[in-house]
């Protein structure tokens, strides 16, 4: 039986190179027998954590906000595998996913724990303009260490700017064959 997938994607541009990657892991996971459900974050409403300690994880909608996390958290509470990707922005992730990662912390307030563990594991997929990776990958191994997540691994393309820029690239190909390889 396949895995239940999330895709949170933080790229503002519905068409971007982040988005690509998107398509790429997807089709590839799909083609593995896997279910996959993408959220674009940049469609969202989305606020900012009000660092309230209201949260709990019994509810249905575990955050006192009402927006668009009401339909991130039952698919990321059911979820086998948290896909993140986003655009490089400033050495991290976009604020878009930023803000949907800060706000998942609702799922770990109150009642049961449902964020952390839970045999979950995850993936990130970037593009960006420049190369260098380093610092948001310490994040994102900090992220999944808290987390207790299985890091299944990373696709990171550089050399993009213009929407289409990762068309042919090998990063796709890797993109692609990260998801199929989750079974």
């Amino acid at each position: 039986m396949g895995k239940k997938i999330v895709i949170l994607n933080g790229s503002p541009r519905k068409n971007g190179n982040t988005s690509a990657l998107v398509s790429a892991f997807a089709g590839g996971a799909e083609s593995a027998g896997n279910s996959v459900e993408v959220f674009h974050l940049g469609s969202l409403e989305i606020h900012g954590c009000l660092g309230c300690g209201g949260g709990h994880s019994g509810r249905d909608c575990p955050c006192v906000q009402h927006d668009g996390m009401d339909r991130i958290y039952p698919a990321v509470r059911d979820c086998d595998v948290l896909v993140l990707a986003s655009p490089l922005y400033y050495w991290n992730l976009s604020g878009q996913l930023r803000t949907a990662v800060d706000r998942l912390f609702a799922l770990e307030e109150g009642g049961e724990n449902l964020l952390r563990g839970h045999g979950r594991a995850s993936a990130l997929l970037m593009s960006a303009e420049g190369s260098d990776f380093a610092d948001v990958l310490t994040y994102y191994d900090h992220l999944t260490e808290h987390l207790r997540w299985k890091n299944l691994g990373h696709v990171l393309c550089g050399g993009n700017w213009d929407p289409g820029d990762i068309s042919g690239k090998k990063e796709l190909d890797e993109a692609r064959a990260l998801g199929a390889s989750i079974s």
